[in-house]
């Protein structure tokens, strides 16, 4: 878990045939659109812009450590060359595996592998009809359905996901997409999933696997907890323990590229979200839609971009470090992250106050104080000695019986030009 742990921040690719249409990568099921209706996207996916090594060099450039992208998403279709289907980006006027290329940027530019497979499959011919299936509410297709046989959809899965992990070489990160058990769902039973688990485990033993097997009550069933398009009050906790935990978000409300959507969080909200992910002790895998030419959309680019401007001098806040000791309080319109390997705190401040600001907790611990933009010095005074208050503009009598703890840090009037400032706490 060493490398995903450090690493916090990952760029996750919501990338198929659902380029196409520009409606959300649900289209399929959101619309109930037969077979027949989606195949005119298989007829017309030419991706002829894409060029996955400037998709992984903005990556990078946002700062960001690993990449996920989608190996095959709910509708069947698969972005690599698998044997096992003709349901694929080389059969289509791409004519080409997308997945090995991607694969071969993330390697050159040193960022880790994840790959996404959905355990749904619109296209199978065994796949049996559930509740999330497009022609779920035709009673027609589900009566002529009914002799679907989901052992053999399992196998071929399992015949997928050996090409996956034996084809590629090395493959840090697998990203299962999703169980639903209960009636007219699916679950580990109809996965094989300790079977599927088994085979993924046995071809490469390092791989992280997430939670979305069904199989959360398995010893060594999942590595990472995935909540989903939401922030968690804490660090999240299984039987009262915290464990590792991965959020996964959008810029808006798709996953793949939405021509139409327009509530795209700003560059802002975006940092902001990833610090408070990681003051939390977990990870950000923030997505992108690319077009259905191969490109990112340029309010993605535009967000990456931003992102990249504050992690170009912030990354060291976010990269290896984790929620802050319960001895260090938050202070108030802040956020902390720690380094515990290196002995630094972070404050990530929010709305920056007028020339002082008291930190709690802190008392007697500090080496040296600086804002990380620029590596200026913060001047800094326990608050314990009422000399020192005076010093930094308090008056003696303004020193309280219990502030023995707290530290005032003398900052600049004007708010450095970066979209969240940074103080870098150098402790004893």
């Amino acid at each position: 878990m060493k490398w995903w742990t450090e690493a916090r921040f990952g760029m996750f690719i919501h990338w198929g045939l659902y380029a196409l249409p520009a409606r959300h990568e649900w289209v399929r099921s959101r619309e109930a659109i037969t077979e027949d209706g989606y195949r005119r996207y298989f007829e017309q996916f030419n991706p002829d812009l894409y060029d996955p090594k400037a998709w992984v060099r903005e990556a990078k450039a946002a700062g960001m450590k690993y990449v996920v992208v989608t190996a095959k998403h709910h509708d069947g279709f698969c972005l690599f060359d698998s044997k096992h289907t003709n349901y694929k980006a080389p059969a289509t006027a791409a004519g080409r595996d997308l997945i090995a290329p991607l694969i071969e940027a993330m390697r050159a530019e040193g960022l880790k592998i994840g790959l996404y497979y959905s355990l749904l499959d619109w296209h199978h011919p065994e796949y049996p009809v559930d509740r999330h299936h497009p022609q779920a509410g035709d009673a027609a297709f589900r009566e002529a359905a009914k002799g679907r046989d989901v052992r053999k959809y399992a196998a071929y899965m399992r015949d997928q996901v050996r090409e996956l992990l034996m084809n590629y070489g090395r493959i840090d990160y697998m990203f299962l997409d999703f169980s639903f058990p209960g009636p007219d769902g699916k679950g580990r039973d109809d996965w094989e999933s300790e079977k599927l688990l088994a085979l993924i485990r046995g071809l490469q033993p390092e791989i992280l696997v997430n939670d979305r097997l069904d199989l959360l009550d398995v010893p060594g069933g999942w590595n990472f907890r995935t909540p989903e398009q939401f922030m968690p009050r804490e660090w999240v906790t299984m039987n009262g323990k915290r464990v590792p935990w991965e959020t996964c978000q959008t810029f808006s409300g798709s996953w793949g590229y939405h021509r139409d959507e327009a509530t795209w969080k700003s560059a802002r909200q975006l940092i902001v979200m990833l610090i408070e992910v990681v003051s939390k002790g977990g990870n950000l895998l923030l997505n992108v839609g690319p077009t259905a030419r191969g490109l990112f959309d340029g309010r993605a680019q535009e967000r990456l971009e931003g992102i990249g401007r504050w992690m170009r001098l912030h990354d060291r806040s976010i990269t290896g470090c984790t929620a802050a000791p319960g001895e260090f309080p938050k202070p108030e319109k802040a956020l902390l992250t720690f380094n515990p390997a290196a002995g630094r705190l972070y404050v990530h401040v929010l709305e920056w106050p007028m020339g002082l600001m008291t930190l709690d907790g802190l008392g007697g611990k500090i080496r040296y104080i600086q804002l990380l933009n620029d590596a200026s010095e913060i001047l800094f005074k326990d608050a314990a000695n009422p000399r020192d208050l005076g010093y930094m503009g308090f008056l003696p009598g303004d020193r309280k019986d219990d502030d023995s703890g707290k530290v005032v840090l003398r900052l600049p009037v004007v708010k450095p030009e970066v979209e969240v400032p940074v103080i870098e706490i150098i402790l004893k």
